[in-house]
């Protein structure tokens, strides 16, 4: 191969059938010409992150290997998206992925910007071994506390897997009532693939369904923030009072109940 002789955009086909080897490289460097050197430094930045992304997917598959190692399975990861929200439900997911699974970037949700969420959404949907989603309203969380509720939703998510369970996998919340073994962790979308996966099936479902509430509720700008206390939404909250689908025992809403 005579990379001398070749055009840059021939180069950049070639470069774009990702089969570089040592030759081609090493032809690469010694090829002067500027357009070259900015393929190789373009090639070498995005082998970095490549690398940088499998190292990431080795550590936040750790659990879940030390599981498929002793022959479970069926490992599910779990986590809630809209605690935080003064309207609108707290759903949750549990996804369970299969051990060949491979999603570079995948993290989570809310390090990951709304198009890439949207697309990994698609294929953990097509991909994954089982998932399930809970969703509880804001009438429950005024009845049991947003806690309480968050767990109800988990448990929920749990139930609509429809798999024979090995183990889970949850951000932060102990499930003293789930019949599996489990694991805890602080910070878990970010140390585990399953529980990522989970945040990105959460919060893609919530932020469609705040969608669908702008639709019915539009001064309120649901749309825009999902719910969450932005001063747009205080502003809305203070000019129109509280929606059905807000949360009344929330700081924020209960003020303006009684107005």
């Amino acid at each position: 191969m005579n990379i001398n002789e070749m055009s840059i955009q021939q180069i950049r086909a070639i470069l774009a059938e990702n089969n570089v080897t040592d030759e081609l490289r090493s032809a690469l460097s010694s090829d002067q010409r500027k357009g070259v050197q900015d393929l190789l430094r373009k090639l070498e930045a995005q082998e970095k992150k490549q690398a940088q992304q499998k190292a990431l997917w080795d550590t936040m598959t750790q659990y879940e290997k030390a599981y498929w190692e002793q022959g479970k399975s069926i490992v599910v990861g779990i986590d809630e998206v809209g605690r935080g929200p003064l309207a609108g439900p707290v759903v949750a997911a549990a996804v369970s992925l299969p051990a060949d699974f491979y999603l570079p970037g995948l993290n989570d949700s809310k390090k990951v910007p709304p198009a890439l969420r949207e697309a990994y959404y698609e294929v953990i949907m097509r991909d994954a071994l089982s998932v399930g989603i809970g969703n509880v309203s804001s009438e429950r969380i005024d009845e049991i506390n947003i806690l309480e509720a968050t767990k109800e939703a988990m448990y929920e998510a749990v139930t609509n897997l429809g798999v024979s369970i090995d183990a889970c996998l949850i951000d932060a919340v102990h499930l003293a009532k789930l019949p599996y073994e489990q694991i805890s962790l602080i910070g878990g979308d970010g140390k585990s693939v399953s529980i990522a996966a989970a945040s990105i099936i959460a919060k893609v479902t919530r932020d469609r369904l705040m969608q669908e509430y702008a639709l019915t509720y539009p001064e309120y700008g649901f749309a825009q923030h999902a719910g969450y206390g932005t001063a747009e939404h205080l502003h809305a909250l203070r000019t129109y009072g509280p929606s059905p689908i807000h949360r009344k025992s929330f700081g924020g809403v209960k003020e303006l109940i009684s107005l």
